[in-house]
């Protein structure tokens, strides 16, 4: 349900989904995620490094950006 984050969903370029959560890449290069916190649904621990995303890639349980330098940061369930 992505009724909590609806009013942040402007924009949308790509949408990833994981097996309980959803990633989106905005155009400005931020990231809204939702849905099951321990499958990506929750990004707030990693949110200040979403910037100048370029790609996302789901797992079962998680999310990894691709940032515009070629960083990498991921999200999601520790087991993924």
């Amino acid at each position: 349900d992505s009724s909590t984050v609806q009013d942040q969903l402007k924009d949308v370029q790509q949408v990833q989904s994981s097996a309980g959560a959803f990633a989106a890449i905005l155009t400005d290069g931020s990231v809204v995620s939702w849905g099951h916190p321990r499958r990506g649904g929750n990004n707030t621990g990693v949110q200040n490094w979403l910037r100048s995303v370029q790609q996302v890639q789901a797992t079962i349980g998680a999310f990894a950006a691709i940032l515009a330098d070629g960083a990498v940061v991921a999200w999601g369930g520790p087991r993924y």
